[in-house]
């Protein structure tokens, strides 16, 4: 299995730096390292941005920091698009689009247990998006094919980079919209929605996951083609743990969980201790244990990271690296008390 376990750390890829550099370095302080996403950096960071490079159809203003679509747009770009779609370059990330990102590449981490890269997904990117009626482009029959496959494209494409830096890399697609997926989808019910996921996966190479940090239907997602599930426990503990049957079958397929265990909002944070967090989380692994879900063989296919990312913090990114150091605390006790 590429995709490592263990109890190592990892992180979601949204920081709330303005400097890039330390933001690469906080990234780096985890077991298996990602290139950040810095939206307060530069809007070219956004993680729909990025996502959105190439994309036909988009329009995007920097001043107001907007990322909008129009189908007049669209269909005069589509066949310049179209004529890309076999030029590995064009579905990469470009310089311009994330300089991070080039320069994580440029790094020596073959000796690490695994890289991380991360695009945002078709069905949060096609929620957030909006027509020229203000309407998602995930409900439009024309648009929702193509950007499955374009999606897959770019993140076939990253995956690729990232392996030629080191051979376990894998790929979170990040999707904050799947929470959604069942409410107020009026012509896009759960059915369609399962089978363009199912074609989606199947066009992306292996090892990629999903990560997101909301509530969503976890029997849909775990029942999904996936290598990898990065998740919020911290907040979706009691819900998840509900989850066992469908925990089981994820994990004797070889999947790994990444549990998000500590807070990075400001308040949360000053209110827990390593003491606190543990509990929660060992809390969660006993209800699993006891439907059945054997704990060892589960904590050889889990990571850790923090729960959510965060861009608000009243002391910017502060609390977010003070979250970054507790992870790595927080699995030393643990891989050190399950013996790994």
């Amino acid at each position: 299995m590429s995709i490592p376990g263990n109890l190592l750390t990892t992180a979601m890829a949204v920081m709330p730096h303005t400097d890039a550099d330390r933001a690469l370095e906080i990234a780096l302080t985890t077991d298996i390292p990602f290139w950040p996403q810095l939206p307060n950096y530069s809007y070219y960071e956004d993680m729909y941005v990025q996502a959105a490079e190439h994309f036909p159809g988009i329009l995007l203003d920097l001043d107001k920091r907007t990322l909008k679509f129009s189908m007049e747009k669209f269909v005069l770009e589509l066949e310049e698009a179209l004529s890309h779609f076999d030029d590995p370059s064009y579905f990469d990330i470009s310089r311009e689009y994330s300089a991070v990102y080039h320069r994580f590449l440029e790094m020596d981490l073959a000796d690490r247990p695994a890289v991380r890269g991360q695009l945002e997904g078709p069905i949060s990117f096609g929620f957030n998006v909006l027509d020229q009626d203000e309407r998602p482009i995930l409900f439009d029959d024309t648009i929702r094919p193509f950007m499955f496959e374009f999606m897959a494209k770019r993140i076939n494409v990253q995956l690729d980079r990232l392996k030629a830096l080191n051979e376990n890399a894998f790929m979170f697609v990040d999707e904050p919209g799947l929470q959604f997926l069942f409410s107020a989808m009026a012509g896009y019910n759960d059915l369609k929605a399962k089978g363009d996921l199912d074609l989606f996966f199947s066009m992306i190479d292996r090892p990629r996951g999903i990560h997101l940090c909301g509530n969503p239907d976890w029997d849909f997602l775990l029942g999904l083609n996936l290598d990898i599930l990065s998740l919020d426990i911290y907040t979706n503990a009691e819900i998840f743990s509900s989850y066992a049957p469908s925990i089981k079958r994820f994990l004797d397929k070889g999947g790994v969980i990444v549990w998000g265990i500590v807070p990075t909002g400001f308040e949360a944070f000053e209110k827990e201790d390593m003491n606190s967090l543990i509990v929660q989380l060992e809390n969660v692994w006993q209800i699993l244990a006891k439907k059945g879900i054997d704990i060892p063989d589960m904590l050889k296919k889990s990571m850790l990271s923090p729960a959510t990312c965060c861009l608000v913090n009243p002391d910017k990114e502060k609390t977010v690296e003070k979250a970054f150091a507790i992870v790595q605390k927080l699995s030393g006790i643990l891989r050190h008390k399950y013996n790994f």
